[in-house]
């Protein structure tokens, strides 16, 4: 569903990316996790079809990203850390001009049942600028839902949302997959992770260190055969080492 082989990004000299491949299937959450600056927002935005890559190959649901652009667009969803949303429309409005984008045939049905989902029914005349992070939050993740997409890339999806809103986004990203979209979160937070997806992509300083099965992360680095948590992955796959 999402393929990427040999992505390089490079801003200038500066190298963003390199040799990063992977796949996500239909029915996989994979939790993009790294440092600050490992190349998780850039890999995310490359899929997306927003920076192009310097080198690689990506596609969505078999088609090429750079080739195919609105195939691609209309199989996906990205939502990003800082969604930029209309502010001047209402809540009911802006999901309506999204599911307008899209094509959407029961648009009235969908929106009804992602606003009971993401309890904002209360909030439908609301002007989205004047809602707080946390709903501004939830009416990205709407809008992202809102056509069923194939593939779903989430960028840092926790961001303003409170307890119910963090269970009510799990639940939904496990819906999701189990429809049979391919999932994609990256997060700094890493026991949400750790309890939502499948498979583990780690990368540092712009390189690829591990991608694979969950549980199959957690063996590679097990200290002594002990189980380590997604944590201590984290820790060890992207520690310094030390000159000597």
């Amino acid at each position: 569903m999402i393929e990427v082989v040999d992505f390089h990004k490079c801003y200038g000299q500066q190298v963003a990316a390199s040799g990063i491949s992977f796949d996500v299937q239909p029915g996989q959450v994979l939790g993009l996790i790294g440092p600050n600056g490992a190349g998780k927002t850039t890999t995310m935005r490359a899929i997306a079809g927003i920076n192009p890559p310097s080198k690689g190959t990506l596609r969505v649901a078999e088609f090429d990203v750079q080739k195919q652009p609105l195939e691609t667009k209309r199989r996906l969803a990205y939502i990003p850390d800082d969604p930029q949303l209309f502010t001047e429309l209402t809540v009911a409005e802006h999901l309506a001009f999204v599911a307008s984008a899209y094509n959407v045939s029961d648009a009235e049905k969908r929106i009804d049942s992602l606003l009971i989902q993401f309890d904002l029914r209360n909030k439908v005349n609301d002007r989205v600028g004047d809602l707080s992070r946390g709903m501004r939050q939830k009416l990205a993740i709407c809008c992202g839902y809102i056509h069923d997409p194939q593939a779903i890339l989430f960028d840092e999806p926790l961001t303003g949302l409170d307890p119910k809103g963090i269970r009510v986004l799990k639940e939904s990203i496990h819906q999701r997959a189990q429809q049979g979209s391919a999932v994609v979160i990256s997060s700094h937070l890493l026991a949400m992770v750790e309890d939502t997806v499948s498979h583990v992509l780690i990368l540092d300083k712009g390189q690829q260190k591990f991608f694979g099965p969950v549980e199959e992360v957690k063996a590679n680095f097990a200290n002594g055969g002990v189980a380590v948590s997604l944590e201590e992955v984290f820790f060890q796959a992207t520690a310094e080492v030390a000159a000597v």
